[in-house]
């Protein structure tokens, strides 16, 4: 049956729910070429305002998948489970994660991206590492997953290819916010990817895309229902982005402090959120071992250097931040009220660390070392933050950012809490 796109946006755009041959027909011509980028974009603007309802939200999203391959996890030998991150400050949890989790007997598809501006990607993350490498077939992972029981990489482009080209126009037509449209996006290559079960981490708060707990539940929420219908065993866990996750924020920075981690120390948030998460993923495939005793045993951090060998990296190369380098100090005394995750972010993003376009290059060594917490007793003259950047100019930029990103006050706040709820079907 053939429609017109005019007639579809107009249906949407005056709030009317749209048939499910509709929604097959415009993702199916919009791949096809049929429909025009102008056009895609007057309906996601229209999607933009009046939502999607559940049977039209999961037609969709079956579309999504339907319009490249899936992957068939099927035949390995342990269950698999993957996590997904809605992005954060320092959220470099997906490196300690990964290997953990395989640690205790499932495999992890992680498939990740890279990061786009003041937050973080996995994939530059490992990027630092020399010789490791993101792209890998589906055999490859396949075989990987079998022999070590993990792989962090690129998704292929052969799943869910219609979500790339959705993607790009969402960005430049300023409806990346839109609960149906990220959902969605999400699910569609989690659901083609094939694993059994999936942990969201749904971040809100200042450094967060989300910053409402109404609307994180709501995210969640709907991103669970759409793993459930589609046959993969879902949970979310809300958690907190008002300051960065950990210290480090930049690429090898993170990934040192993910190695501290994965060794049996490291900063107490990263190890707290690591061991929950991982915990609520092998409950989900059936897998009854205590995590903390395979990551302070060391097992962990051996499935990590196997892992990144297995992709042709070198666990054991040295990595070292950027050569120019500044401490930030106090200017005043008090308590530490708040360490403003998204100027942290956009602060190493300036300073080199991240991207402002998809092409960008990126710097392995720039980045942030946040030395306090909100709650910290500070006094004049003591350190806040660290610098690295590869050059002045944008040791400058960071500079200036990072100004904005502490508050000092005379009363000491209350603890913060990182894990927020648990959102099931």
């Amino acid at each position: 049956m053939t429609f017109s796109a005019v007639d579809v946006i107009t249906a949407k755009r005056e709030g009317a729910e749209l048939s499910d041959e509709q929604i097959t027909w415009v993702l199916d011509a919009y791949q096809r070429g049929e429909v025009a980028d102008e056009q895609m974009s007057a309906l996601l603007m229209a999607i933009f305002f009046c939502g999607m309802q559940s049977r039209e939200l999961r037609t969709w999203t079956d579309r999504m998948i339907a319009s490249g391959e899936t992957l068939d996890l099927r035949g390995l030998s342990r269950p698999s489970v993957d996590k997904h991150s809605t992005g954060g400050v320092g959220d470099k949890i997906s490196l300690i994660l990964a290997p953990l989790v395989a640690a205790c007997g499932a495999c992890v598809p992680q498939l990740s991206g890279r990061g786009l501006g003041h937050t973080g990607g996995t994939l530059d993350k490992l990027d630092s590492i020399p010789g490791w490498r993101a792209a890998l077939s589906n055999d490859e992972m396949r075989a990987q997953l079998e022999s070590v029981g993990a792989v962090i990489c690129a998704a292929g482009a052969g799943l869910a290819p219609v979500d790339r080209r959705l993607y790009a126009l969402r960005d430049v037509t300023g409806t990346v916010e839109s609960i149906p449209l990220i959902s969605s996006s999400i699910m569609s290559k989690k659901i083609a990817e094939g694993t059994q079960a999936l942990v969201l981490d749904v971040k809100v708060g200042r450094g967060a895309f989300i910053k409402t707990i109404e609307r994180a539940r709501e995210l969640a929420s709907t991103m669970v229902t759409l793993g459930e219908d589609h046959g993969v065993s879902t949970v979310a866990q809300l958690t907190a982005m008002d300051q960065p996750l950990g210290r480090a924020v930049g690429n090898a920075l993170e990934v040192i402090e993910s190695l501290e981690v994965l060794r049996g120390g490291g900063p107490i948030d990263v190890r707290e959120l690591t061991l929950a998460l991982a915990s609520t993923m092998l409950d989900l495939v059936g897998i009854d071992v205590d995590p903390r005793e395979k990551l302070d045993d060391g097992s962990a951090y051996d499935v990590y250097r196997s892992m990144i060998m297995a992709q042709g990296g070198d666990p054991d190369a040295v990595l070292v931040p950027a050569r120019v380098h500044e401490v930030v100090t106090a200017d005043t005394s008090g308590y530490v009220t708040s360490v403003d995750a998204l100027c942290v972010g956009i602060a190493a993003w300036r300073l080199g660390a991240g991207r402002a376009r998809k092409e960008d290059p990126v710097s392995a060594g720039a980045g942030v070392m946040c030395l306090v917490r909100e709650g910290d007793r500070i006094a004049i003259g003591e350190p806040l933050f660290e610098l690295y950047a590869d050059d002045g100019e944008h040791l400058a930029r960071g500079r200036e950012t990072i100004r904005d990103a502490v508050a000092i006050g005379e009363e000491q706040p209350e603890a913060a809490t990182i894990l927020l709820e648990k959102i099931t079907r």
